[in-house]
C-alpha cells in the first residue's frame, strides 16, 4: 500500500508516517501543495492522509487533483481548526473518507489511513487493475 502524507509540519507528518511504516505501508511525506501535486502526479497511492489547513497551498486542491489524475484514490483529511466541523467536507471532496483531528493518536490515525488503502486496494483487484 502506498500512501501520500502531505502535512505542513514535518515532524508531525514524520510520526505518522512512523506508525503507517509498522503496518508495512509505504510512504511519500510532503509539506507543501505543490510538492503533492507533484508526487501524484508520478505516483499512484492508494490513500493520502491531507492536512486541510496547509501553510503553503490549498488542501482541496490536492484533494481535486488527487480526484483527477486518480480517481480511485482515497483521501483521509485532518484538522486541528473546526472548519468543516459540520461534516461538509464531504461535499467539497467526492474522495474524502474520514475526517479526523490533527490531535488523533498517531496508531489509531495509521488504523483509519491502512483501512482506507486497503479497501482501495481490495476494489483495484476485484476489478483486474494492477493496484500499484
Amino acid at each position: 500500500m502506498h500512501v501520500l502524507i502531505v502535512q505542513s509540519d514535518a515532524g508531525l507528518g514524520l510520526l505518522w508516517q512512523t506508525h503507517l511504516e509498522r503496518l508495512d505501508a509505504q510512504v511519500t511525506q510532503v509539506v507543501t501543495g505543490e510538492a503533492a501535486f507533484s508526487a501524484i502526479e508520478n505516483t499512484r497511492f492508494d490513500v493520502i492522509l491531507l492536512d486541510l489547513m496547509l501553510s503553503e497551498g490549498s488542501a482541496l486542491a490536492v484533494a481535486d487533483l488527487a480526484q483527477f489524475r486518480q480517481p480511485d484514490v482515497n483521501v483521509v483529511f485532518v484538522t486541528d481548526t473546526t472548519f468543516f466541523s459540520d461534516g461538509s467536507i464531504f461535499n467539497h471532496s467526492a474522495n474524502a473518507r474520514a475526517f479526523v483531528q490533527t490531535a488523533t493518536p498517531p496508531e489509531d490515525l495509521a488504523a483509519i489511513v491502512y483501512h482506507y488503502g486497503s479497501v482501495n486496494r481490495a476494489r483495484a483487484a476485484l476489478t483486474g487493475q494492477s493496484p500499484d
